[in-house]
């Protein structure tokens, strides 16, 4: 039985504890209850902590601190969804548990653990019972009872993962929505399988990542990119991502498709996944056609013009950019569609970071971003409770000041910028901009993504999904039946000002029917169509 760990154990432990969350992220993303498609807590949780993974197996022979910090940091700054957060957040505190050792013993990893609980409940303004957060406070308090009996670190380990087994079934009892259900906690799975991979890896059975396919070549001379011309290059976007496959429709429709908008087409598929490369010049077009598929799981799009200017400016790698501040205030704002990224644009926000459901941006996307408006405090709208937490760690990473208003929809954010006066003082905004999200009430209509039984109502797969606020309004096979509905329950609030946002899955034409159909039934207010353009929600209605 193993008594101590150095650095070369925990980047072990670490990077066989991604690639077992990597093996099961889909069983993880399945024990989602609610239907509604979203970057669920299987893959937020792989990408954060391969971010981990990836670094670390760039580290060699590191310290037992130094192995620690460079997963804390690559988490911290790859956390994607709440989830992601809160495992960076785990393992941010046992970064500082572990700091200034070379080895750690059964004691010290007891009061690691304990610290990256306490980080966590720190971050969460409103800690739930049933969640990950659970299963990781009793883990780590039973690991410190066990550091009292025996100070071998495997001894406790593995107390504190046959205690998670325990929190873990039980989060069905302290969460009725999982106990409807009859699941148990995705995000404390999540937690128990990192534990377990990382007691495998302290016993010699490191959990080893499935193979991508992919052969890496060899590093090569670098080449010279000063004789290339940007005008060489056709096809501005390398455009690349992954599909989660849903559906039978078939990948080689996808493939013709994506080989008539541009070049350097790599498609690979099997029965999970679809694997993208395209250069082109309408990104736009390939993820409207992708989302066909299924849900995205990654999506990176670069612009090879840009890169290249930089490649021949600078053979050396560059220092993050932080613009100097030309202005007091300025805004970021989260969303996906760029009729959306219009509206925001049209009403001042000075940088748009594509995504939202289902494509959930990391703390360094968000951060990048900020880095990149001039101001001296950025305040930045997630507008998706799910990439609020990943928001408001940037505020420890950048020299600018950050404030993060806890916008949950699209819709909330827009009525905020409405609110924004960048003339005002900071605190003025915040109280603004916070005030204004509880003004407006968000309507969405998207699909089920599996069948559930939820909240009462039985769903299939396919099924059109209405949400009102956070609850689930209504499910039909008709979408016309929930838009009357919606219609009537603003009508009868007395909403005086209706926007509606359309998606990319609907024709202009039956947008205005819809439209029409809200005028009719609420003939006292107000009724906007836009067009944003987002993917899978067919349509975003604020009323006001």
């Amino acid at each position: 039985m193993r008594q101590t760990i150095n650095g070369a154990d925990l980047r072990r432990m670490i990077i066989s504890a991604a690639a077992s969350i990597e093996i099961n992220k889909q069983a993880l993303n399945e024990l989602n209850v609610f239907p509604v498609p979203d970057g669920d807590t299987g893959t937020n949780m792989s990408m954060t902590i391969n971010a981990a993974a990836a670094d670390l197996r760039k580290a060699e022979d590191p310290a037992l601190d130094g192995a620690a910090k460079v997963a804390a940091s690559a988490m911290l700054r790859g956390a994607r969804g709440n989830s992601g957060v809160i495992l960076s957040l785990l393992f941010r505190g046992i970064s500082k548990g572990l700091k200034g050792h070379d080895e750690c013993d059964g004691v010290l990893w007891a009061e690691a653990l304990q610290e990256g609980v306490d980080a966590a409940y720190k971050a969460v303004m409103k800690p739930a019972e049933g969640t990950i957060l659970t299963v990781a406070r009793l883990a780590a308090a039973k690991a410190h009872e066990a550091a009292e009996e025996n100070n071998y670190i495997e001894f406790v380990h593995e107390a504190a993962i046959e205690e998670a087994k325990v929190a873990l079934a039980n989060t069905m009892n302290l969460n009725p929505v999982l106990k409807k259900a009859g699941v148990v906690d995705a995000g404390g799975k999540g937690w128990l399988t990192a534990l377990e991979a990382m007691l495998a890896a302290l016993r010699g059975e490191d959990v080893i990542a499935p193979e991508s396919g992919e052969n890496v070549p060899e590093a090569k001379a670098q080449a010279d990119f000063s004789d290339f011309n940007t005008e060489d290059i056709a096809f501005s976007y390398c455009t690349e991502f992954i599909i989660s496959r849903e559906n039978d429709k078939d990948p080689e429709a996808l493939r013709a498709f994506l080989d008539s908008l541009g070049d350097s087409l790599v498609l690979v598929d099997d029965d999970e996944i679809i694997k993208v490369h395209v250069h082109t010049n309408d990104p736009g077009k390939a993820l409207h056609e992708a989302i066909e598929y299924g849900s995205f799981v990654t999506v990176k799009i670069e612009n090879m013009r840009l890169q290249h200017t930089q490649k021949v400016l600078s053979e050396q790698e560059l220092e993050p950019q932080i613009a100097e501040p030309e202005k007091p205030l300025g805004v970021v704002s989260v969303c996906a569609g760029d009729g959306l990224a219009d509206v925001f644009t049209n009403l001042g926000v000075d940088a748009i970071i594509s995504g939202g459901q289902t494509m959930n941006p990391s703390t360094q996307d968000i951060l990048e971003a900020v880095n990149k408006v001039p101001a001296e405090t950025v305040f930045v709208l997630p507008n998706n409770k799910n990439i609020i937490m990943a928001a408001q760690q940037v505020e420890d990473l950048t020299p600018k000041h950050v404030v993060v208003i806890p916008s949950k929809t699209v819709p909330q954010g827009v009525t905020a910028m409405l609110s924004f006066n960048p003339e005002d003082t900071v605190e003025n905004n915040t109280e603004a901009l916070t005030e204004a999200l509880g003004t407006v009430e968000t309507m969405q209509i998207t699909y089920a993504a599996r069948n559930s039984d939820f909240d009462g109502y039985d769903i299939h797969e396919g099924d059109y999904l209405a949400l009102y606020g956070s609850a689930l309004f209504g499910t039909s096979q008709d979408i016309k039946l929930l838009l009357r509905s919606l219609a009537e329950k603003v009508r009868d609030e007395g909403k005086e000002y209706i926007t509606i946002y359309y998606g990319a899955d609907v024709k202009e034409k039956h947008a205005q029917k819809t439209a029409d159909l809200f005028a009719k039934i609420c003939p006292d207010a107000d009724i906007n169509l836009l067009r944003g353009g987002q993917p899978v929600y067919y349509y975003m209605i604020s009323a006001e």
